[in-house]
């Protein structure tokens, strides 16, 4: 096909004014609001980092982010909307681990957890409290461990719900440690650590928001945590890893937009919720909710979404685990 001077003119200088906007766009950008989108209702960690971020980025760059909370399917409808929206910097993600690792394997979704995607940061992470009645005679996670191998599927442990994080984290810790128990499913955290507390569940694996404030309480013992590391507000609690090196079972909450963000966006982001995570009145904060802050890269925020997609997608397949 021959192309005339003025088309070859024409397509030469589109060319030249996308590349020119490009540095230009980032340069300026951000010039309106910004949205991050929550994949939850109002209230719990997610949606309380998220505001400490708008908060933050809000006063940094002079123009108003705001949380909108989109909740549904698992944090997938917040997922698909930010998936297919402009990558031009307007409409964040502060998104949790379910819609990259969970989610995407036990439903049905309209978005790719790795490849729609442009990882910012990670801002924090918390593991799981393998807690058990207080009615249990064992006082350790050894103990523990050697009571249920003697008692295969005479004991339960209740969760928030079929593939949900407080299913899959003990699940994981089960598997590893080569014991078996009854799955008793709730819809939601809080029935299933009401049964903890009133002796009907043996075993509840719970945020450490969760269980910090009852802890005093004599209901429970708290035998170990599924993050790689002690948590700060249970330093008593030992990490699975202590046990069984290596094991790690981790929710995070980080912040992601759209597929193709420009890098000097990303850039500039990512270098607030670094600087963010080194203020002591947001670590403070973050505390107080039983979460580590978490400092990452771009680059090595993907690699952990990759990895945690497939930690999670595999055991789903292995134990044929299967969501309603």
């Amino acid at each position: 096909m021959n192309y005339s001077f003025p088309q070859i003119l024409f397509s030469f200088l589109c060319t030249l004014v996308s590349i020119l906007f490009i540095p230009l766009h980032a340069q300026n950008w951000p010039t309106k609001p910004v949205r991050i989108i929550v994949p939850y209702a109002p209230a719990g960690n997610t949606d309380a980092i998220a505001r400490l971020v708008a908060e933050r980025l809000t006063s940094v760059f002079s123009q108003s982010f705001v949380v909108e909370n989109k909740p549904g399917a698992g944090g997938a409808t917040a997922a698909e909307y930010v998936s297919k929206s402009a990558p031009d910097g307007y409409t964040l993600f502060l998104a949790a681990l379910s819609q990259f690792g969970p989610v995407p394997v036990t439903q049905k979704v309209n978005y790719d957890p790795i490849n729609d995607f442009t990882p910012i940061g990670n801002v924090a992470a918390n593991g799981f409290v393998i807690a058990v009645s207080s009615k249990l005679p064992v006082e350790n996670l050894t103990e523990y461990i050697a009571y249920v191998k003697a008692r295969p599927n005479k004991l339960n442990y209740g969760t928030g719900g079929t593939g949900s994080m407080t299913h899959l984290a003990p699940l994981l810790f089960l598997k590893r440690a080569g014991i078996e128990m009854v799955h008793i499913p709730y819809k939601g955290g809080a029935p299933a650590l009401a049964d903890l507390l009133s002796g009907q569940v043996e075993m509840y694996a719970g945020s450490p928001s969760e269980l910090i404030p009852l802890m005093s309480s004599g209901r429970f013992k708290t035998l170990a945590i599924t993050s790689l590391n002690r948590n700060a507000q249970m330093p008593n609690v030992p990490p699975i890893a202590d046990f069984y090196p290596g094991f790690k079972a981790e929710t995070w909450n980080g912040l992601l937009g759209p597929a193709n963000m420009s890098p000097a966006v990303v850039d500039k982001l990512s270098s607030e919720i670094q600087k963010l995570l080194k203020d002591p009145e947001v670590l403070a904060k973050l505390g107080k909710f039983g979460l580590e802050p978490v400092y990452t890269t771009p680059s090595s925020f993907l690699t952990d979404i990759k990895n945690d997609h497939l930690l999670w997608k595999e055991l789903i397949k292995s134990s044929q685990v299967v969501v309603d």
